[in-house]
């Protein structure tokens, strides 16, 4: 234990990463920086290959940027490091899958934090909302991300009005990968995780650059940029030793041995 506001648990080659900021978990300009580091040093280590993002806690997750450190004196435009807000909004080059686990109030920025990851677990008892139009500013990340994940009328709504809704109607709009008991959504992030970790990791990486690349682009011009390996992560994947050992676990009829090159 530390007095840090962001405690890290690795496990082979799964990161775990907790908010711990009593009492609500808000996130202020250092707590961003300090996840940004996080988040880019396991971008960067070639060694983990997925993580896990929950908060301590069973009343709230995270309700996004700390409103009475913004009050001393932290400004809403600061500087929040590597990755923006919660160091994964703007993290480039993140080609590592993040999963999300929702343990109760999950509102403004820390929504925001959660659509920013690939995948979302979250507790029956968690409720989620995007409030910022109750206190005249825009949630300006879910204003763009939102729109494109659930359909347009439903993320106009949340955003109009700034109801909170639950897990079940979270789950209903696609937003969730599953809902959980409270005391089991732990096991069920880190069996997910210890899933993935089994898989292809170069796949990965270019299941995630594919898709980002894409979303602003027509469908042939960026089926042409996979297929004429312009995209880095494609290219290493169709020149990779994992290429070639997907092929021969075929054909063997046996499981595959990832190596990541």
């Amino acid at each position: 234990m530390t007095d840090t506001p962001i405690k890290t648990r690795r496990d082979g080659q799964i990161l775990e990463v907790t908010i711990d900021r009593p009492k609500a978990n808000s996130i202020d300009l250092a707590t961003s920086r300090i996840m940004g580091e996080i988040f880019m040093e396991f971008r960067d280590d070639p060694e983990l290959r997925i993580a896990i993002l929950r908060a301590e806690g069973e009343k709230f997750f995270c309700p996004g940027w700390d409103l009475k450190a913004a009050a001393d004196g932290d400004a809403v435009d600061g500087d929040y490091g590597v990755g923006g807000f919660g160091g994964l909004q703007e993290l480039g080059n993140l080609n590592k899958p993040v999963i999300c686990a929702v343990n109760g109030i999950c509102c403004g920025g820390g929504l925001e934090l959660a659509l920013s990851c690939d995948l979302i677990l979250a507790s029956k008892t968690a409720s989620f909302a995007l409030p910022e139009i109750r206190s005249g500013t825009v949630a300006d990340a879910a204003s763009i991300k939102l729109p494109k994940r659930i359909p347009y009328h439903v993320a106009m709504d949340l955003l109009l009005t700034g109801r909170w809704f639950d897990a079940d109607e979270a789950m209903r709009w696609g937003l969730l990968k599953e809902i959980c008991e409270p005391d089991d959504l732990l096991d069920k992030t880190w069996e997910l995780a210890r899933l993935l970790v089994s898989g292809p990791p170069l796949v990965y990486a270019a299941i995630k650059e594919v898709v980002r690349e894409a979303e602003d682009m027509k469908f042939q011009d960026a089926l042409n940029k996979v297929s004429k390996r312009q995209l880095a992560t494609v290219d290493k994947l169709y020149s990779s030793e994992d290429q070639l050992e997907g092929a021969r676990a075929f054909a063997e009829k046996r499981d595959p041995v990832w190596k990541g090159r």
